[in-house]
């Protein structure tokens, strides 16, 4: 998603002699340890992410996350999967609200825009720069959120030129792959300069590229 699912910000319930994974596992540990995960690679990066990190945000042992997600190659892909889950349902939200193909577009760089003013990269733009020191099935997974963004733009896309809203030359897929790998390096350049404005400009060129 270049969603990004808030982390949560309290602390997970202590009770007398009670263990951190009981405390943890009473509180819905799964999806705290995927929020604070999810915050921490969209910031550092996976490679700049540890267990170690994760437990001591949530203030429990590293044996408690590893009861949970056994390696981290597992936490990966099941970060990779939400992340892409929710992004889905955005879109689908995107196109039950509005019918005309230029306000999806707009919408859909606004996801990112949305990420980026958290001081987050696309959890998957940030993967995707690690890939070839990702496990085997991370990179799978990272594959099938870019095909999904491309499928859904290309429908846009085509949908737009059809109706008349949209203009431009050769297939939509190859303008489908323009707009995400120009989104990505958009963000990835904005939060660079601590400026979102930069990536504003970008998407504004992107959509204007597309009037008739």
């Amino acid at each position: 998603m270049a969603i990004a699912t808030p982390a949560s910000g309290s602390q997970s319930p202590r009770k007398t002699n009670a263990s951190p994974h009981d405390a943890l596992v009473a509180s819905g540990t799964s999806e705290r340890i995927l929020d604070v995960a999810e915050r921490l690679v969209q910031t550092r990066g996976f490679n700049g992410m540890s267990y170690a990190d994760i437990a001591t945000e949530l203030g429990v042992t590293k044996a408690s996350l590893h009861y949970h997600f056994p390696s981290k190659a597992d936490l990966g892909v099941r970060l990779i999967s939400r992340y892409e889950e929710n992004f889905l349902r955005e879109l689908a939200t995107l196109d039950a609200s509005r019918s005309d193909a230029k306000k999806k577009l707009r919408g859909y760089a606004h996801l990112y825009e949305t990420v980026l003013r958290q001081d987050r990269m696309c959890l998957c733009g940030m993967l995707a720069a690690e890939h070839a020191t990702l496990p085997s099935e991370m990179r799978a997974r990272l594959s099938a959120f870019f095909d999904a963004n491309e499928s859904w733009l290309v429908d846009v896309l085509e949908a737009g030129r059809k109706s008349g809203s949209l203009s431009f030359e050769g297939p939509a897929i190859a303008k489908a792959r323009m707009w995400i790998g120009s989104l990505e390096g958009a963000m990835l350049l904005a939060r660079s300069y601590g400026q979102v404005a930069r990536f504003t400009q970008v998407a504004t060129q992107l959509l204007s590229a597309l009037s008739l």
